[in-house]
């Protein structure tokens, strides 16, 4: 009677999520999990908000993990994405077709790496692999290098030169990998201040790599450490990083996968710190919504690896059009321009509000990708709270992410196209709900 009364009490929006929530529940693994306690149903998205199923409207910072650059459902791309799906819907890399060669040219003009080849896939943890394989196959070196803190993907060998803990669920990561530490300044791991570093974090990566049982033929690198909790490297850190890797012949794979086309306020983050990788790796926002990955690869590396290789879904044409109209909307409408002004303009508010709010640690990021570390009154990190102003942001009506080794470090990564109006809301939300003293 008790439990007959209380459904009669919830409202229909209610019942939908938990009719929802139940079905996950009996048919998706429980490793598929939500950020919320009362998530949203989305039902809709259109330009920078997400839709639910209770009628509510959503301003998206998240962008399904700086996936949507241009926001959710863009005429250009789905224009693009019709088009094609009336003439040609699938084919493989072993047919020829002109979709994935026009963005393949597209990427190789923009990249930063030497010549430049491309192969499709259709994710980042595919992209890796391939990374992976072609630098292995260039330098004759099994062994692999990437930092703590990083992710890289959900493949065997990418979990393995995954570094943050909450991701690394494989049992029996591959012993061919080996990890230096993270330069996280915020919470160095050798207890220095910027003063009195000499980026012993740079020192200790090349014992490891010097130390390695399976010689190292490739570093693995985020620019930003995304879900590592958008941590920011040094320039001086960039610069050393290449002497090591010089020194030990030791090709430089860049994951782009979070921070390309535009995201960090140039149109790859390795542009900040004048990096040429010899591979880079992207996925999520060249798709426009739609599964695909790549990686684009040097000249001199590529031209070595001729052994037949296809990806089932990699330069399908559908996708592959999505992806010219995604990097044609971005030079159109001058996006990585506003990424770098708009993300000062987040950068600045959240400062201000740092100063006011001893909760928030520290501010960091590059354009319109940036972390706000949340800790409690001894400096420690504070997960709980970071879930809690979650919710309650989400339920002023703003989708944030979440990041950090702790889960404590709030991730601001909206649309490209959003306006300053729309960071104005999120400060004074964020403001209003810091206000609350949210614990």
């Amino acid at each position: 009677m008790i439990q007959e009364q209380e459904r009669k009490q919830m409202t229909i929006a209610e019942q939908k999520t938990a009719s929802v929530l139940a079905r996950k529940k009996q048919y998706l693994l429980p490793c598929v999990y939500h950020f919320y306690q009362r998530p949203p149903v989305i039902v809709r998205g259109q330009g920078v908000y997400l839709h639910g199923s209770d009628g509510k409207a959503y301003m998206d910072f998240f962008s399904g993990v700086s996936v949507n650059h241009l926001g959710h459902c863009h005429p250009a791309v789905t224009a693009a994405i019709c088009a094609q799906a009336a003439t040609l819907c699938h084919t493989t890399t072993i047919y020829l077709t002109e979709p994935m060669l026009e963005l393949a040219e597209r990427l190789v003009a923009i990249a930063p790496v030497a010549g430049g080849k491309v192969f499709f896939c259709a994710g980042g943890s595919e992209a890796n692999e391939t990374a992976a394989m072609v630098a292995q196959n260039y330098t004759g070196r099994g062994g692999y290098a990437s930092l703590l803190n990083s992710l890289h993907g959900n493949s065997k060998l990418t979990l393995s030169l995954t570094g943050v803990g909450f991701w690394k669920t494989d049992l029996s990561p591959l012993p061919a990998v080996v990890h230096g530490p993270a330069p996280y300044c915020y919470r160095c791991p050798f207890g220095l201040r910027e003063e009195s570093c000499s980026l012993e974090c740079a020192d200790a990566l090349e014992k490891t790599i010097a130390a390695a049982a399976v010689p190292v033929g490739c570093f693995f690198l985020e620019i930003i450490q995304a879900n590592g909790g958008i941590v920011v490297p040094p320039s001086r850190w960039f610069a050393r990083l290449k002497e090591i890797l010089a020194r030990h012949r030791i090709l430089l794979v860049v994951d782009e996968v979070q921070t390309a086309f535009g995201r960090t306020g140039r149109m790859f983050a390795s542009e900040h710190f004048a990096l040429q990788p010899d591979i880079i790796t992207v996925a999520k926002s060249i798709g426009g919504g739609l599964p695909m990955g790549a990686a684009i690869i040097s000249e001199e590396v590529a031209a070595r690896f001729t052994q037949p290789r296809a990806s089932t879904f990699g330069g399908n044409p559908v996708v592959a059009k999505a992806g010219c109209a995604v990097l044609a909307v971005i030079d159109k409408e001058d996006l990585v321009a506003n990424a770098s002004r708009l993300g000062d303009v987040l950068q600045t508010g959240l400062r201000r509000l740092q100063e006011r709010h001893a909760c928030i640690g520290d501010v960091r990021g590059l354009g319109l990708m940036v972390g706000c570390e949340l800790v409690s009154a001894d400096g420690g990190p504070a997960a709980k709270m970071t879930d809690a102003l979650l919710e309650e942001m989400k339920d002023a009506g703003f989708i944030l992410g979440k990041g950090g080794q702790q889960r404590n470090v709030l991730v601001f990564m909206p649309p490209l196209i959003i306006d300053e109006e729309g960071i104005v809301r999120v400060l004074q939300a964020l403001d209003g709900v810091l206000q609350k003293n949210v614990t």
